[in-house]
């Protein structure tokens, strides 16, 4: 017997305010409510796409993560890594050779400028 996807429908939205009520009231970090809110909204999304798949076909777009992945996370992090030597956590542009700038050339017809760089129709007078 499959689910009715519009009943699931309903379990999910109801887990969803539960949800946002416990997160609302959240006494601490590792709120035991929270959590709870969590596993049942998890689970009522589960049972939601299930349903909706077995009656029509369809899925939601939506992934659920479970963390399980960390691996792949980890080796993703040591290639960014290897990239970067002199990373500190901020973006401070691009460097010298990465950057190309078109104005050395002179020719502004392709940005509508002007040679000393100011945009086409642009007040002088300052």
């Amino acid at each position: 017997m499959s689910a009715d996807p519009r009943a699931s429908l309903s379990l999910l939205v109801s887990a969803f305010e539960r949800h946002l009520e416990a997160c609302s009231g959240r006494r601490g970090e590792d709120d035991p409510t929270v959590a709870a809110a969590y596993d049942d909204l998890l689970d009522a999304f589960e049972t939601y796409d299930n349903a909706l798949y077995e009656a029509f076909g369809e899925m939601t777009p939506l992934d659920v993560y479970t963390g399980d992945d960390g691996d792949a996370d980890d080796e993703d992090e040591e290639d960014l890594d290897e990239d970067d030597d002199d990373d500190d956590g901020v973006y401070a542009g691009l460097d010298d050779e990465d950057f190309d700038d078109e104005s050395d050339d002179g020719d502004d017809s392709d940005t509508g400028g002007s040679a000393d760089g100011e945009p086409a129709g642009a007040d002088r007078t300052r």
